[in-house]
Formats: C-alpha cells, sequence, structure tokens
C-alpha cells in the first residue's frame, strides 16, 4: 500500500516528522517496507525550452531541436512525437544519470548528428509508465530551474498490510491509527450527498442467486453530461506518485477513491449499456473482454453485471472492455457493490486476475461505506467533468455487520503485561471507531463495520495494546512457585523423549519432515485414499496426508544419495494417517539404515546392512521405552517390506509393538532409491502404561543356585520356524526356563539327503535357572523331556539323534 505524505496529511493533522510516523507505522503493526523521495534521484535534472525543432536530415521519425539550457543552448536529437518548438521540457545534462534506463548519458552521434543531452518522459524519471512523449512542462517555469524546484515531491511511503487489516488499504484508514497513537487529529472530511436531478433511469435487478450472499448490495447512480477530459494535474501527480498511470478523469476518481477510501467503484459508459443491469452468477460458457485486453471464460462461480446483452463485468475484479469510459464519454453510470470477499477470490484465482478491486473485496471491504463510495465519486465527477446526477438507485441492503464484545479492562493487563488505565483503553478504542459502553467492570465494545478482522474479546486487547505500543513493553521474571514444581510431561511426551533418545544414540540423524507427501508414495505405503487427500495442497508434491514416516525419511534419504551420500541413518518422531478425522492418527518412531554399516576400513568390518540390523534397532527402541523382554516375534510386516526379510515384534497375538526389515524393491525403485535399505517403525501408542508408577527401579532379581544349560536338535519340515520351536520350548516349564535361543540350522540339499526331502535340523539352547534348590540330574532329564515333547507336538518333528 503506497501513499505520499501530503496525501496523508490531508485525512491527518499533524507536525510529525517523516522519521516519526515511520517508526509509528511500523510499530502499530504497519510495516514501513521502504520510503523514496523522487526528489533525490531528480535533482541534476533542469527546465529546458524548446526554441526550435527541424526534421532529423537521416532520419523521419527523429527531430533535431535547439533547447534553451542552464548551459545555454544545446543541441538535442529527439524521437518524442510531441516534441515542438516553444515548450517547457526536463533535460538532462551530459553526465546525468537517467533512472528509468539505468544510463549516464553523454554527448553522442545518433543517425549522424551530435546530441548533447536528453528531454526526458515520465518512464525515463520513473515518475509512471507514460513512454508516449516527452514531459511538458507549466509554459511560466524558468529555463535553468532545478525540476524538482519547479514541480514538488513528496516522500512516497509503502507498508505492509497484512490480510486481515483491510481498513489499512485506504489512506483514511492509515490516518485513523496515526490518530489513535496520538500522532495528530483526524479530519477525514465526511461525504455530502449529492442531490439527484431525476430518478436514475437504469434499473438495477439482484438475482436470487446473488442477493444472499454474493452481491448483497449493489448502489448506483447516472450523471448526464459529462466532460471526460484528463485529470487535473494534482489528481495526475498523486496517482503517479503511487505507482498508477493517469488514465481519464472518470478512470482516475474511482482510483483516487480506492486508495483515499478503500473503496472500490467502476463506471460505464451509459450509453453503451443496454436495458438495466443484472447481477447474477455467469453461465458456463460465457465469456467477456476486459479492461486488460484480455477475454475471460466463466465456469458458473463468477459474479457478473449484465446488461441486457450479457456480462459487462466480473464483480469485484474487473471491468469490461465495450462499455468502459473513453474519452467519447458523455453519460456515465457509477458502480459501487458489495461483493463476497471468498467467491471474489476464487474468481480472481482462477481467472489469475490482479486487480486493486479483487485485493480488496477478498479482504473485505466496508459494506457500510458502499452508498457513500456512490455520493463521493459523483461529487467528484461533478467538480472534475460536470453534469448533473440523477437519484441514487440501491438494489439489496447493507449486509449486517454489527456486533460487540465484552471487554474487562483489567483482563488486558493480564493478556498484555503492560499497565494501560481504563480511560486510556476507552480513548484508543474509541479514536478506532469502536464504540465502548457501560460503567462496570466489563465494557461492551461495538465493533465499526471496517473493521472484519475483529472477532472477539481477544481482538480487542491486541488493538488496546497496538495503538498503545508494544514496544513498551518491560521485561519481568516469572513468578517461581514454592517447593519443587510438578512435571508437567504427559507420559507420551516421556514415551517419545525416551524413543528420540534411544534412537539417536544408535547412530541415527533426526529428520523432520513435512506430513504431507505426494499420491504415488502415499500409494506405495497403503494411503492415498480420498479420505487424506487435501482439498487444497499447495503442491501436487503434498497432496496427502502421510500414512506412515517411511515415505518422508526415503525421500530424503533419496535427495542425500543423489548428492553423493551412500550410507544413511535417518528417524523421525511423528503422526501418521489413516484417515482425516480426529483419532485416525498413531505415534510413530520411525528410522531407516541405508548402505553399509561402517565406513571403509582395512579390518573388513565394512557390510551392507540387513534385517538383523532393524532388528537389533528395534529391539532396543523398545527396551527403552519400557516393553517387557518376552515378546513375540513373527511374520506378518506391512506391505511395503520385504515378505521374506521382515518382521514384527508383538506382545501377545494381536497388539503389534514394532515391525522391522528391509524394505521391498518396489518401494525403493518407486522412490528412486539405491538400497540395500532396512527400516524400523515402533508403535508408540501401542505398548500399555504400566498402572503403577515408582520413582525407583525394581530390585535385582537374582538366583544364588547354579544355572543349567542343554541343547538340543530337532529334525523338522523345513517350512516350520525357529518362532514355532522356541515358542514350544519356553512353554514347557516358564517358572524353569530362563531363555531359549537358536544358535544352529541344518537346512538345503545336503540337509534333505540325509534326513528326507522337505526336512531340516533346528538347533536350541536352553537355559534352566532354578531359584530354589540346585537342580538334581533326575529334575534336569524331566524338563528336557517335557521340552522334547511339547516341541514334537508343536512341530511335528522328532529329537535328531
Amino acid at each position: 500500500m503506497k501513499f505520499t505524505l501530503a496525501w496523508l496529511k490531508e485525512h491527518l493533522d499533524t507536525d510529525a516528522t517523516l522519521d516519526a510516523i515511520t517508526f509509528a507505522l511500523t510499530d502499530l503493526g504497519l510495516e514501513v517496507e521502504s520510503v523514496t523521495n523522487p526528489a533525490a534521484r531528480l535533482a541534476a535534472f533542469t527546465v529546458g525550452e524548446v526554441i526550435e525543432a527541424g526534421p532529423h536530415p537521416d532520419a523521419d521519425k527523429l527531430r533535431v531541436c535547439r533547447v534553451a539550457t542552464a548551459a545555454g543552448e544545446k543541441q538535442i536529437v529527439c524521437g518524442a512525437p510531441n516534441a515542438r518548438a516553444g515548450i517547457k521540457v526536463v533535460v538532462a545534462a551530459p553526465g546525468d544519470y537517467i533512472p528509468g534506463i539505468d544510463t549516464t548519458i553523454k554527448v553522442g552521434r545518433i543517425r549522424g548528428v551530435e546530441s548533447q543531452g536528453m528531454m526526458l518522459s515520465e518512464r525515463e524519471m520513473e515518475l509512471s509508465d507514460e513512454h508516449d512523449g516527452i514531459v511538458e512542462l507549466d509554459p511560466s517555469a524558468e529555463v535553468g530551474a532545478r525540476y524538482i524546484d519547479v514541480v514538488p515531491f513528496d516522500p512516497v511511503i509503502d507498508i505492509a498490510v497484512t490480510p486481515n487489516r483491510p481498513d489499512a488499504l485506504a489512506v483514511s484508514g492509515i490516518a485513523r491509527d496515526l490518530a489513535a497513537r496520538g500522532m495528530g487529529r483526524l479530519r477525514t472530511p465526511a461525504v455530502e450527498p449529492v442531490e439527484g436531478a431525476e430518478p436514475c433511469p437504469i434499473g438495477v435487478y439482484l438475482a436470487p442467486d446473488v442477493a444472499g450472499e454474493a452481491c448483497p448490495l449493489f448502489a448506483g447512480r447516472l450523471i448526464r453530461g459529462v466532460k471526460n477530459g484528463p485529470s487535473p494535474q494534482w489528481l495526475q501527480d498523486r496517482l503517479r506518485a503511487i505507482g498508477l498511470r493517469p488514465i481519464s478523469a472518470l478512470v482516475d476518481i474511482t482510483n483516487f477513491v480506492t486508495y483515499d477510501r478503500g473503496r472500490p467503484l467502476h463506471v460505464f459508459d451509459a450509453d453503451k449499456l443496454h436495458g438495466a443491469i443484472t447481477v447474477r452468477l455467469a453461465r458456463p460458457g460465457e465469456h467477456l473482454p476486459a479492461l486488460d485486453g484480455k477475454t475471460y471464460a466463466f465456469d458458473g462461480s463468477e459474479t457478473l453485471v449484465c446488461d441486457e446483452q450479457g456480462p459487462e463485468a466480473i464483480g469485484g475484479v474487473i471491468g469490461g472492455l465495450r462499455t468502459g469510459c473513453t474519452a467519447e464519454t458523455v453519460n456515465v453510470f457509477i458502480e459501487s457493490a458489495w461483493f463476497d470477499p471468498h467467491r471474489t477470490a476464487r474468481t480472481g484465482r482462477r481467472l489469475r486476475i490482479n486487480s486493486d478491486a479483487r485485493y480488496r473485496f477478498e479482504r473485505g471491504v466496508d459494506p457500510a461505506f458502499t452508498p457513500l463510495g456512490v455520493e463521493l465519486a459523483a461529487r467528484m465527477i461533478l467538480d472534475l467533468c460536470g453534469g448533473t446526477a440523477s437519484e441514487v438507485m440501491v438494489a439489496g441492503a447493507v449486509p449486517r455487520t454489527a456486533r460487540s464484545y465484552p471487554l474487562d479492562p483489567a483482563h488486558v493487563e493480564r493478556l498484555v503485561g503492560m499497565e494501560i488505565p481504563r480511560g486510556e483503553q476507552i480513548r484508543i478504542l474509541s479514536a478506532l471507531g469502536f464504540a465502548p459502553e457501560g460503567e462496570g467492570a466489563t465494557l461492551d465494545v461495538a465493533v465499526p463495520s471496517w473493521r472484519p478482522d475483529v472477532q472477539g474479546p481477544a481482538d480487542l486487547v491486541e488493538e488496546i495494546a497496538r495503538i498503545a505500543s508494544l514496544s513498551r513493553l518491560e521485561g519481568r521474571p516469572l513468578r517461581r512457585p514454592a517447593g519443587v514444581a510438578r512435571p508437567i510431561l504427559t507420559p507420551m511426551q516421556r514415551r517419545e523423549a525416551q524413543a528420540r533418545r534411544r534412537i539417536a544414540a544408535l547412530g541415527y540423524n533426526e529428520c523432520v519432515t513435512y506430513s504431507f507427501i505426494d499420491r504415488e508414495a502415499a500409494a506405495a505405503f497403503g494411503g492415498g485414499q480420498e479420505a487424506t487427500r487435501l482439498e487444497n495442497p499447495i503442491s501436487s508434491e503434498m497432496s496427502h496426508l502421510r500414512p506412515d514416516l517411511l515415505p518422508g525419511l526415503l525421500r530424503a534419504a533419496a535427495r542425500n544419495q543423489a548428492r553423493g551420500f551412500a550410507d544413511l541413518a535417518l528417524f523421525e518422531v511423528g503422526q501418521s494417517f489413516a484417515g482425516g478425522e480426529p483419532g485416525e492418527q498413531a505415534r510413530i518412531a520411525a528410522g531407516i539404515r541405508i548402505g553399509a554399516t561402517a565406513p571403509r576400513d582395512a579390518h573388513g568390518s565394512r557390510r551392507p546392512v540387513d534385517l538383523h540390523d532393524a532388528r537389533a534397532d528395534a529391539e532396543a527402541v523398545l527396551a527403552a521405552i519400557g516393553a517387557p523382554a518376552r515378546t513375540t516375534l513373527r511374520r506378518g510386516a506391512p506391505g511395503w517390506f520385504h515378505p521374506g526379510r521382515s518382521g514384527v515384534i508383538t506382545l501377545g497375538p494381536k497388539t503389534v509393538l514394532a515391525a522391522f526389515g528391509e524394505l521391498h524393491p518396489r518401494v525403493l525403485a518407486t522412490l528412486d532409491l539405491r538400497g540395500p535399505a532396512v527400516a524400523i517403525a515402533i508403535q508408540l501408542e501401542a505398548l500399555p502404561f504400566p498402572k503403577t508408577r515408582t520413582a525407583t527401579r525394581p530390585p535385582l532379581v537374582a538366583s544364588d543356585f547354579q544355572a543349567v544349560e542343554r541343547d538340543f536338535a530337532f529334525v523338522l519340515d523345513a517350512e516350520v520356524e525357529a518362532g514355532e520351536v522356541v515358542k514350544a520350548a519356553r512353554s514347557a516349564d516358564k517358572a524353569l526356563i530362563d531363555g531359549v535361543t537358536v544358535f544352529d540350522v541344518f537346512s538345503g540339499p545336503r540337509a534333505e539327503a540325509q534326513f528326507g526331502a522337505g526336512r531340516k535340523s533346528l538347533a536350541i539352547a536352553v537355559r534352566m535357572q532354578p531359584t530354589e534348590a540346585t537342580l538334581t540330574d533326575r529334575e534336569i532329564e524331566a524338563v528336557s523331556a517335557r521340552i522334547v515333547a511339547a516341541v514334537e507336538t508343536a512341530t511335528g518333528g522328532s529329537l535328531r539323534t
């Protein structure tokens, strides 16, 4: 949002310096992005007078001019069509820098004729984009005077306006904030109604499909007999200063009101309108040649302003070319309407139109000022262009925005940390246009129509703090409670910290990836359904909620591999999503290992990562978060793991605590990753929390009696898994058997030659730990017999002899 200092002072009676104003603006939340003074870069240019302008001997479009300058008479070659004798111009001498073309000029020859300077256009001085001719100054300008002394320039302030402050998209709104801060007195003139000479002959009709929401209010009036020439110099200078190109008096007036009061307007050439105006939704297939020279096709969601022949403007966005005002316009119809911000924003985005009107309507224009916008524009048109105004035609009604919120002045200090007296709070709110009422402890504050962003008491507190200046905040130490503070972390937060600490200790590097991934990666991990698709993704690569943490980690690994990092260990603790509703997410700690276990060395310790590395990592993490020592290891890992080189760790038959193993080659190919690659995925919420909590560790349970180990080898079918044998052996005597491990597997052709087709041998070591007395040989033999019987019953195998 750009404006000049002089423009601001038309709404604010102040003696404050430019520096004080810019500091206050930034402190108010209207951050000043730049302050430019055109006079600084134009100081070298002077006034000249063209004495004679003759044809160039070797170019039809060039003129050889004799120009009276500050340094005497000079010869300047010029190609401007308006170069002629008797006009006063802006002259740049050799050695002067021309900002618009980024060039320092010097004496040169143009088509064989020497040129000793340059006569400048507005674009060459960066005053506007106008380049149709050189600048013509007032005839009274003195030759040799500095250009900046003849034409006054004013500093231009450019502020960044956040989307929640549509009121700050008007010079009057900015002045209101500064006046509330105490930088001066607000003096924005009131809008005086213009008396109509006749009823408005152009009717306005709001179709039912727009009257409720898309366009609930449309005001307009006809002005006959206008003269649409160039706007006065003060208006042109003001528009040029903020980067707008003056077009004509009628168009310039609408642009001025847009920036001065934040009220977008549109003017139609009334003689080009056919019949009454109808505001309705577009019909699919309709199109409109617009003022920007482009033709736009509609899909049925847009709000259109139409006459009997069809669309003439896109409501809240841009006008149509056919009914636009020109120098021949005599009768003009002024439009001031209120268009729905959401529909306006969608229309502008779909059609890719960026206009000052759209920029304001999609943020929220003051609906109460809609009828006054017609009055203000009519007064300016009558003053500058003449004519006779009709009465105002109003269709619809001003949307209801009246609302109020309670405010406890004492609550302001609790929220903000600043002491602001009650009277000062009331003054600030009143200066901003709010209406605080009440004598008790709580005020009732009515919100003005131009502040759609204020939606509760907290917003009122923010307004008070903003005007009072948050820079006044003083640091205060937090109050420390007496005694030992109670723990604030939840059990799940502590579990996550334990998992994160253990995985990092295993050599992994933590990542934080996006919760949104592309559909292809989501589908590779069981996701990609419609329930997890984002309605408005910021890119095609972030279209779905992640079903697992592994896709993001693997994408990160692929980027690292592409840059030459082959050996990686990455992990993340976060949420995965099975759907888009609350409760359809899970907390997971996931990690991947890629490449080899160690750098190359002379001892041959480097080897590719495998599922045993993943299993060891998963078991270590489970132990860190309090999983019991005895868990079950079985097949059944998700489909993105290798079916024969993966597994799950369960608590009981159904509760899956973790999955581990090598990743499926199909998944690696999908994500453009080179293996070997193994992964772990710990379900942090699956492990039950202990029913009782103690501050100390449980006592060490150790036996004073000698443990006994016995080895058993069984001949089994080749399909029997080792886990079945271990489980059966443990079940023989759960109190006495302390551990069962597999230490040998004999399989393959040689085993089949010895034991028969489809057979193998598996050996286990069983550790028996007595707690009451040393085991006798008879007791050992009895336990051994139960172990053999349990394994044979469970697997159908036999003891190897």
